[in-house]
């Protein structure tokens, strides 16, 4: 199991329509068929200065690498991602 991790800062304001906007849209994530366990969170620590969190498990490495080429997530990464997020951590964790 691969427990796929992405914290964020969005270059929306706070609680925008925008801000909003692109946290629906990523839902789309969600969707595809590889995907377990989506959720996304808001940071609520004053140590970190990302915004929010995305977080998903995969099954094993075949299954993430078929999100991860899926046209679904291609299309969100190049559409809204890019050009929305202003800095982000990417993590991938398995199991000791």
């Amino acid at each position: 199991m691969i427990r796929h991790t992405v914290t964020f800062t969005l270059i929306h304001p706070l609680g925008s329509a925008e801000e909003e906007d692109f946290l629906r849209a990523s839902r789309v994530l969600q969707e595809i068929p590889e995907v377990q366990r989506f959720e996304i969170r808001r940071q609520v620590s004053e140590s970190s200065d990302f915004t929010f969190g995305i977080s998903m498990e995969f099954e094993d490495e075949e299954a993430y690498d078929a999100y991860s080429r899926h046209p679904d997530h291609v299309q969100f990464v190049e559409s809204r991602w890019d050009s929305e997020v202003k800095d982000f951590l990417e993590l991938d964790f398995v199991a000791l």
